[in-house]
């Protein structure tokens, strides 16, 4: 045992002196030693790779309670913002709901419609850390292309679009074929003459569409969303569905346009198109917010958690150790008493 290199640490803790400059406290130590025969005294100091030996695991449990903390410190500040942009967003979503109602009870809503040629739209984000939200929606989204698949419709009368990044690199796998459209950036911000625009690059892109299928997370709460499809039907699927006992209540009302006006209802359906679109955004934003607080704050309990297990640990270790040199210190302190 280097009983040389115990006394230095022995007098580092009586004097509070750095444990890197055990060799400045180690004369003071040396004092103490006089008549010890040199066969019992170190003939040379320990090496300093035993010193780090026994104290690199305390500095990985160090680092890593050091990480989580500021990962913690990341979490909670996020959960903050997306709370603040969740309430901000909530009033737009509510104002916006006013404007597509009247679509509904005009229309209807069939999201069984058939039609020889439909457009899908996914609504997602073009950030993550939200949970499942951007998932959910892919995977809906597969599931109606299948659905349409099943009932008659093939792959090449079908296409895809997506709104926000994260449903473009999902969806891209696995339906590039069918890909036609992808709009990214477009919650900074939310209005609806930016819905308008993508409306109407959504129908260039799809000339020969006859129902536009609108997959979007429709928010309910804080903690709850809803994936939701909207349906939007161009003029002879609306014509149609009139004629049907399920149908919507267009044949109950008279149109006020001249007779040889044929546009009236496709100008509606685009309308509609547009309406819906940006009533989708922003249901989808507010829930991609009220989505990110939930797992920010989850991901803060958990860094909590953690924290509390690495302190334990730390602690520990950190005890073991100064047990280990109180006992070599006294083992050093009987030998010398046995001579």
């Amino acid at each position: 045992m280097a009983l040389r290199r115990a006394a230095g640490l022995l007098a580092s803790r009586v004097l509070g002196t750095p444990s890197a400059g055990l060799e400045c406290a180690a004369p003071y130590a040396l004092q103490h030693l006089e008549g010890i025969p040199s066969s019992l005294q170190a003939s040379t100091p320990a090496t300093p790779s035993t010193e780090q030996v026994r104290h690199a695991g305390n500095l990985a449990v160090k680092q890593r309670i050091r990480a989580i903390k500021n990962i913690g410190k990341i979490t909670k500040a996020m959960k903050m913002v997306a709370a603040s942009k969740m309430k901000n967003a909530q009033i737009a979503v509510e104002n916006s709901r006013g404007s597509v109602d009247p679509f509904l009870r005009l229309f209807g809503d069939h999201p069984a419609v058939t039609a020889p040629k439909t457009a899908t739209v996914a609504v997602t984000s073009d950030k993550g850390l939200c949970g499942g939200l951007n998932s959910n929606i892919s995977k809906y989204t597969r599931m109606m292309l299948q659905l349409n698949q099943s009932t008659g419709e093939t792959v090449s009368e079908q296409t895809v679009a997506s709104i926000g990044d994260k449903g473009r690199s999902q969806l891209t796998r696995t339906h590039g074929d069918i890909y036609t459209l992808s709009v990214m950036d477009a919650f900074k911000p939310i209005n609806f003459a930016q819905a308008s625009l993508i409306a109407e690059e959504l129908l260039k892109q799809n000339p020969e569409a006859e129902v536009f299928r609108i997959l979007y997370n429709k928010f309910v709460s804080a903690i709850a969303f809803k994936p939701t499809v909207a349906t939007v039907m161009m003029p002879n699927v609306m014509e149609r569905q009139a004629t049907e006992p399920t149908g919507n209540k267009l044949d109950t009302y008279d149109m006020e346009v001249p007779a040889e006006n044929k546009d009236a209802l496709q100008d509606l359906a685009e309308f509609q198109l547009a309406m819906t679109l940006h009533n989708a955004m922003l249901e989808n934003n507010c829930s991609e917010h009220a989505s990110r607080m939930s797992a920010m704050e989850n991901s803060t309990k958990s860094a909590g958690e953690m924290l509390s297990a690495l302190t334990l640990s730390y602690n520990r270790k950190r005890q073991a150790a100064i047990t280990t040199e109180l006992t070599e210190i006294i083992a050093g302190a009987s030998a010398l008493e046995d001579q």
